[in-house]
């Protein structure tokens, strides 16, 4: 059944807002922070991180609106590390700030899960819109090259990604809603050592990424379309990665939204996922 009228971000926003169990700082600016929701019960929980999107811009969008979907997680059993980092709009964003922000929370999340009994045995990066580019990027850090600013030397390793309605390519997917000018303040200039942005910033430019990737693209999603997942697909399976590819019926805002038909088919995923199980 087709869907009529998408959700709007004002519906999703007028939702109850849940609260995180806490917040954590990684860093000392306001935005280098991430939430934790942790499920009940003791013992090793397994853990999702979500990235959100926003065209990594603070003034589009924040964590928050991933509360709903955290609490929805972290109701079935998962943990959840919602993080925030600097937008392109903010003072120290953009390149390379907003990458070493993502990355700081990510690494943040290895320190404290001892101390928190977490399970990163099958951890897992979820990000939607521009935070579906950042957790497939973040899956790639291993590729970077030495001689890039982002490059670590042992980053924290993911087990797969869900890339829900991202934007894996930064050379070519500029006719999405983000548009090409805050891919611009992301990829920073070139440079004599970094002649070519793409090549630590993209993850269409870094494949194989080798770990199983799910993309998700609502079927009705205008801000970022089907197609854009879908050639990102193509170019990993060509690469050797595994990836599967859903198209659940809704649009931008359902792919995030508990009771959606497309947020059904992203916290199954999700939740497989944490726990091991293959996804198709």
């Amino acid at each position: 059944m087709a869907q009529s009228t998408p959700m709007s971000w004002a519906e999703l926003r007028s939702r109850p807002s849940p609260k995180p169990t806490r917040s954590i700082a990684y860093g000392g600016d306001p935005s280098q922070v991430a939430d934790l929701w942790l499920p009940e019960g003791e013992g090793s929980h397994p853990v999702v991180v979500l990235i959100h999107g926003g065209c990594w811009q603070a003034s589009v969008a924040d964590r928050s609106y991933f509360n709903s979907a955290a609490e929805d997680l972290r109701r079935r059993g998962l943990a959840v590390w919602n993080i925030e980092y600097r937008g392109v709009d903010q003072p120290g964003g953009g390149y390379p700030g907003t990458f070493q922000d993502v990355a700081a929370a990510i690494d943040r999340l290895g320190v404290e899960a001892p101390k928190l009994h977490l399970s990163l045995k099958n951890l897992v990066v979820a990000g939607h819109s521009a935070g579906g580019h950042l957790a497939l990027w973040v899956a790639a850090r291993h590729r970077i090259a030495k001689s890039s600013p982002l490059h670590q030397a042992a980053p924290l390793r993911v087990s797969a990604v869900v890339d829900i309605a991202g934007i894996p390519n930064l050379e070519t997917d500029t006719h999405t809603a983000c548009g090409g000018d805050g891919i611009k303040q992301l990829t920073g200039v070139p440079t004599e050592a970094r002649p070519n942005v793409f090549s630590d910033t993209s993850p269409a430019h870094l494949l194989p990424l080798g770990v199983p990737q799910v993309v998700i693209h609502g079927a009705q999603d205008v801000t970022v379309a089907p197609a854009v997942g879908e050639a990102y697909v193509k170019a990993a399976r060509a690469a050797g990665d595994h990836v599967a590819f859903h198209t659940p019926l809704g649009a931008h805002v359902e792919e995030v939204a508990p009771g959606t038909a497309a947020w059904a088919d992203v916290s199954a995923t999700i939740i497989a996922l944490a726990h091991g199980r293959p996804v198709t």
